[in-house]
């Protein structure tokens, strides 16, 4: 699940998703006026009744808008039971740690995985 259809090219280009988007369009943003009603989860619960899903993805873009919307999807989905993951997120390959923020590094340390 993306935020906006842009968002499907930069995971198309990894050559690794084999499943289906849902695109909602925006992401909950109370300062622009955007709640959960402007997006487009009715259709993504409609979509939810194919037994064959086992996993839904939240790819929001790693703002807070995006958070909030992961947030908001990931309390909404869960009890549906099933498997709702967040993309990782963390210092860019090919970076320099020096240019990391805060916030970056704390996602970093907190997604990191074993060696």
């Amino acid at each position: 699940m993306v935020e906006d259809p842009h968002n499907v090219i930069p995971i198309e280009t990894t050559r690794s998703f084999d499943g289906l988007y849902h695109v909602l369009h925006w992401a909950i943003s109370p300062l622009r006026g955007i709640g959960p009603e402007q997006l487009k989860i009715k259709g993504l619960l409609e979509r939810l009744s194919d037994p064959g899903i086992e996993e839904i993805i939240l790819a929001t873009n790693p703002t807070v808008e995006g958070e909030a919307t992961a947030a908001y999807l990931g309390r909404l989905l869960k009890p549906l039971g099933l498997k709702v993951t967040r993309i990782a997120m963390g210092i860019p390959v090919g970076s320099d740690l020096d240019f990391a923020d805060e916030v970056t590094m704390l996602k970093s340390l907190e997604n990191r995985r074993e060696v």
